[in-house]
Order: C-alpha cells, then sequence, then structure tokens
C-alpha cells in the first residue's frame, strides 16, 4: 500500500511513517519544514519527503493518506485529498488499527513528562528483555529513533491529549485503549482547544471509559485533580505512586541527591538506585515506569542496575555544556508549573552560585496570557530571569513579573545571549526553556561565554 503523511515532519507523525515503513508499506510525505533529527531518520529510511504542500505529490496518487493534525480546512493538500475522494485517516486512528489492535499497550499521558516518562518505560522493558515496540514524542538517545514495531506484545505509546484532526476533535489518546494508563498529572494547557480544566478531565474520563476491567490505571496518589478524575467513574484496577499512602512505590525525600533515588516496592524492599535525572518530580518519573514493569514482571534487580545507563529525548533538563565552568541546561518547561520543577531541581540538588532563568514565550496557551498570573511564583527561585518577548504578545509582561527583582525582558535574542555572558560566573547555572527552538540561545550562550572567557 503507498500511504502519504500530510505533517510528516511533527515527532508523532514522523513515527506514524516508521512504523508504516516497518509494515512493509510504500511512505511518502510533505510538510511544509522538516528538521532534524526527524529529517535526519526518515532520510535514513529512504521516506522522500516533499517540501510544502504541492498537490503534485498526488501524481502518484496514493491509496491511504494519513492527515496530522497541524493541517486544517484550506491546505491545498487536504482540499485536493477532500475534492478527489482520497481514502484519509488521522495518525491516531491509523495507529490503532493497523499497530495497537493486537498488542499491549502501555499508555504515558498527563500535561508534563510523557516523553520522559515513556523514554522510561522503554528503556526499562527493554532492560527486562521484553523488546517492546514505542512511540514516543521525543527521540530517547538510548534507542536514536523515536518509533519501532519492536519484537513483542508490548508497544508504548506517549498518549496526547490534544485533538486528532480537523474531522476528529477528540484527544489523541482516545483511541489507544491501553492496558496500562499512567496519568503522571493533570493541568491547565493548551488553552486554544480547550476552554478549562473540565474540558481537560472530560476527554482523560473519554480515556478511561475506553478500558477494560483488567487494565490499570496508575498515578500519584497526591495529586488531588487525579484523584477527582478517578472519581467521574473507573471500571479498571487502579495502582497509586508517590507518598507514604501510596499502593506501591513510595519515593523516600529524604534520600533524593543529584545521583541517586530512594524508592520502595510494595512488599516493602527499598531500592536505591543511582539515575541520571535531576529532582522529585523526575523520581515520581521513575516510580511510574516500575509500576508499569513491576505488572508485567517481578524481577527488577536486573533493570535496576541499568537504570543508570538511562539516555533521556534531549531538551528534557539537558546539561549541554560547562563553559567557564558553568552549567547550561536545555529544557522544554514552557507551563507554570514545568518551569517551577525544573528551577527547584537545579537549585536544591546540584551546587551552584547564582541560577540564571531564561525563557522563551512560545507555547500558544502562554502567548494567550492564560498563566500570566502564575508565571512569577513559578520563576521566583531563580536569581536572574531573562524572558525572550514574543512580537505578538498582547498582555502586559512586565506587570505579571513586577513583583520578581532581577528581570531582563527583550524581544532580541542576542540582548539574552549577551546579557546572560556578561552575568554568568563560576559556578553558577543557567537553565533555557522552551517548547520551541528558542532560536538555538542554549548553544548560542554556550559560545558566547566561551568568547568572553578568552578575552
Amino acid at each position: 500500500m503507498h500511504i502519504h503523511i500530510l505533517g510528516v515532519g511533527g515527532t508523532f507523525m514522523a513515527g506514524i511513517a516508521t512504523l508504516a515503513k516497518a509494515k512493509g508499506h510504500k511512505v511518502t510525505g510533505s510538510d511544509n519544514k522538516i528538521y532534524p533529527p526527524m529529517s535526519d531518520i526518515l532520510d535514513e529510511l529512504g521516506i522522500k519527503v516533499a517540501e510544502g504542500y504541492d498537490v503534485s505529490v498526488f501524481d502518484d496518487r496514493p491509496d491511504l493518506v494519513v492527515i496530522g493534525n497541524a493541517l486544517s480546512r484550506g491546505n491545498l493538500a487536504v482540499e485536493y485529498v477532500l475534492s478527489n475522494r482520497i481514502p484519509y485517516i488521522s495518525g491516531p486512528e491509523w495507529l490503532k488499527n493497523n499497530i495497537l489492535q493486537n498488542r499491549f499497550v502501555i499508555a504515558v499521558a498527563g500535561t508534563h513528562g510523557k516523553t520522559t516518562v515513556s523514554s522510561l518505560v522503554a528503556w526499562l522493558f527493554e532492560s527486562a528483555g521484553l523488546k517492546p515496540g514505542f512511540l514516543i514524542g521525543g527521540v530517547p538517545e538510548n534507542f536514536d529513533v523515536s518509533a519501532r514495531l519492536g519484537q513483542s506484545d508490548y508497544f508504548i505509546i506517549e498518549a496526547d491529549e490534544y485533538d486528532t484532526a480537523f474531522f476528529d476533535k477528540r484527544s489523541k489518546f482516545i483511541h489507544y485503549q491501553p492496558n496500562i494508563l499512567i496519568i503522571n498529572n493533570l493541568e491547565y494547557d493548551h488553552a486554544d482547544i480547550f476552554n478549562s480544566l473540565q474540558d481537560i478531565t472530560k476527554q482523560f474520563h473519554h480515556l478511561i471509559r475506553t478500558m477494560s476491567a483488567e487494565a490499570v490505571i496508575i498515578f500519584p496518589s497526591e495529586h488531588a485533580e487525579i484523584g477527582k478524575l478517578i472519581k467521574l467513574g473507573c471500571w479498571s484496577k487502579t495502582e497509586t505512586f508517590g507518598s507514604k499512602q501510596s499502593d506501591s512505590w513510595v519515593i523516600n525525600v529524604e534520600e533524593l541527591s543529584e545521583q541517586k533515588i530512594a524508592i520502595t516496592d510494595r512488599d516493602g524492599r527499598m531500592f536505591k538506585i543511582p539515575t541520571p535525572l535531576l529532582g522529585l518530580d523526575n523520581a515520581w518519573n521513575v516510580a511510574a515506569a516500575f509500576g508499569a514493569l513491576s505488572l508485567v514482571t517481578k524481577n527488577l534487580q536486573p533493570v535496576i542496575n541499568q537504570l543508570p545507563l538511562f539516555a533521556n529525548a534531549s531538551r528534557r533538563l539537558q546539561l549541554i555544556g560547562i563553559p567557564n565552568s558553568i552549567r547550561v541546561y536545555d529544557d522544554f518547561a514552557h507551563h507554570p508549573s514545568a518551569i517551577a520543577s525544573s528551577l527547584t531541581a537545579i537549585k536544591k540538588y546540584v551546587k551552584t552560585r547564582k541560577l540564571i532563568a531564561v525563557l522563551e514565550l512560545r507555547s500558544n496557551t502562554m502567548v494567550m496570557g492564560v498563566h500570566k498570573s502564575t508565571l512569577a511564583p513559578a520563576l521566583e527561585s531563580a536569581d536572574l530571569i531573562l524572558v525572550l518577548k514574543p512580537n505578538n504578545l498582547t498582555w502586559d509582561l512586565a506587570d505579571a513579573l513586577k513583583t520578581l527583582s532581577h528581570v531582563v525582558i527583550s524581544e532580541k535574542s542576542e540582548v539574552i545571549v549577551q546579557k546572560v555572558a556578561e552575568v554568568a560566573e563560576k559556578g553558577d547555572s543557567v537553565i533555557v526553556m522552551s517548547n520551541g527552538a528558542s532560536e538555538n540561545l542554549p548553544n548560542r550562550i554556550v559560545r558566547q561565554i566561551e568568547v568572553v572567557e578568552t578575552i
């Protein structure tokens, strides 16, 4: 079958392309722009990608078009597909029909941490010899691909609550029917498609309604919103982690450090585990992943021994350089809760003099001003805050941050880079936070600090 994918450059849709190719299909694609690592992965697979949405790609008429959720009515390629009655489908529905139908599905959902937990689950299952398939919203460095079919019944999917396609406004995860569902957290986000947290909760409850009585939902016991979600109606088994009141995998907060975590299983056994992950939220991520693994195997010690070798997807509190003994991190945080978590992790568990936070306001929700009242509290643990302001911001950023001292706001990235290089000193930490490309700020900051050092 010839499958053409519209919007193939996104991580999820590139994963669909990877899986379709592995299933033996002829795969082509279109996108406006495509960047590494997805461009490199598709090129290595021999998947021909057209830049832009010119309808000439349909001269070789495909049997099926998979349409990404970034495309909408008015797009030239979409209109051609509809006018010429070419069969089409969404990415999540194709995945359900062609990959997940006869697999044991482990879905990872929640507002934050989905990529990290999905990558962790994949690595732990791999370390246990289970050879899982997966589709993850990033490229875990242990695998160097975002998707693969695997060699067992197990399939791990990053379960996004964003909408499926222009013709299917349900959340993507509605299509997945998981055997194990991890819900890491539940907060308001994606204000471009959801009007409230209640709207998002409703989608999560729709997901729970699709799950069998034998399925298991894993979630943190102290998360109030998830507790409310479960009380709306749950027909599957549940298992909690996190606090002393949890069913399993209790985190010993006092034992947390930069290099290890301590968690206790349901039998009361404590495991002190070296880990490359930093902070309390990452300890929760590890507990969630072990919660999923312990449901399918009891031989955990060999897997625990492999955790120090876990290499996360890029831009998840990633240390990218230490120029002049200044630690520079690149992080995907863009929601106030995630911003606060990343800053706290560095402040508490890394020996650092000053903590310099660089934030790009890029997400639709942030640009709309939905989080303007919680942004300042999220940033308050930083010693210096530099904000790259988009030119389309319609709310008063300076007023939103007026309670903070030592704030620099600029629409020019070069101003941010130069300021960091001027004020950063040996022993400081710099963290750049954005869910976009952030104009390559982390690497530019590293280079500029190196320039300043040599002067």
